[in-house]
């Protein structure tokens, strides 16, 4: 039995500086009826990320369209389909989509994925980040057997997965990036990195020439800033850099961006750097090799699933706020 009304998350006004929970509006709407070759699901995971404050802004550099306000936010997520008329779908298919952010969806069937049975034993897997980590390190750093590769933000969704990928891909040394001891000692402990740079320990060079005496071969840069300037200065003649995203600016709360660089165009010239910014936009075909690799990564142990769940839609403002607030590592999921 579908209920007869549902809530949603409504973005309530523009950020004028970190995330707030009073941005957000959480309201109780009635279901929607889907009709011919529409599709109703009930969510049950969603997805937050970065990017997401970003699309709070009115005007923003992603390729993406901004949230508006008043309208319900949106974003990943996984779901049982309920009603499907005039669709290959069926009720009780689980199905990926791009409307997360409220707890029924409707959308046209073609904006519905449907996730294969028995292929993940927790629908939350889902929503990894992983297609854009295997795309960085694949075909924008592109990993080797032997590399000493960094991953900036390395306990992020993306950057959780990156490490573990760049190892699967022959890399001998990992080094990652992160905001506190505590997330350096879990990437070590948990995650499979030989090293950690902590931000606000020291100048960020001087870590990582520590970290890798012997220099960086390949770059996995979620960052920007400081990190990525450190990385042009260690890295080996030839290295190739994935520039994949920005976090430096996207979470910056004064509105001036941090992930701007000089660059040395000599110094990379004369070094045969590769700078390469790749967005999984343009690598779709990705993401059913990633959930292959991913589904049997989790069954041999080989990958795990770095997140952290937090529980009704009541907590999807909580969930981005700290996921900006640096909380968390690994994805933020929310369960709806």
């Amino acid at each position: 039995m579908v209920n007869r009304m549902h809530r949603e998350v409504r973005l309530a006004a523009r950020p004028k500086g970190p995330v707030a929970d009073e941005l957000f509006e959480i309201v109780e709407v009635p279901v929607p009826e889907p009709g011919p070759g529409q599709v109703l699901v009930r969510n049950t995971h969603m997805a937050v990320a970065a990017v997401m404050r970003t699309l709070m802004d009115e005007i923003t550099d992603v390729p993406m369209p901004p949230f508006e306000i008043g309208a319900p936010l949106n974003g990943p997520a996984v779901g049982e389909v309920v009603a499907a008329p005039g669709t290959d779908l069926a009720p009780g298919d689980l199905v990926e989509h791009r409307l997360g952010w409220r707890e029924y969806a409707l959308l046209d069937a073609d904006a519905a994925h449907r996730v294969e049975p028995g292929l993940r034993s927790d629908p939350a897997a889902c929503l990894s980040q992983g297609p854009t980590a295997l795309m960085g390190i694949e075909r924008g750093a592109e990993v080797r057997p032997g590399d000493t590769v960094f991953v900036t933000g390395a306990a992020g969704g993306v950057g959780s997965l990156a490490g573990q990928i760049a190892r699967q891909f022959g890399a001998t040394r990992v080094i990652g990036s992160t905001g506190s001891r505590q997330k350096a000692d879990r990437l070590m402990g948990e995650l499979g990195y030989d090293a950690v740079v902590i931000r606000g320990a020291g100048p960020i060079e001087e870590q990582l020439r520590r970290a890798a005496p012997e220099g960086i071969d390949a770059v996995f840069d979620n960052v920007g800033g400081e990190q990525l300037a450190a990385a042009l200065a260690v890295a080996n003649r030839g290295a190739r850099v994935a520039i994949v995203g920005a976090l430096a600016g996207q979470l910056s709360v004064n509105g001036t961006s941090t992930s701007r660089i000089e660059l040395d165009t000599l110094s990379l010239l004369s070094r045969s750097i590769t700078l390469r910014g790749i967005a999984l936009y343009d690598h779709l075909d990705l993401v059913p090799q990633w959930n292959r690799r991913f589904a049997e990564g989790l069954r041999t142990g080989t990958l795990t699933f770095p997140h952290s769940r937090l529980r009704g839609i009541g907590q999807a403002p909580r969930a981005l706020r700290e996921l900006t607030e640096g909380r968390h590592l690994g994805a933020v999921i929310v369960e709806l």
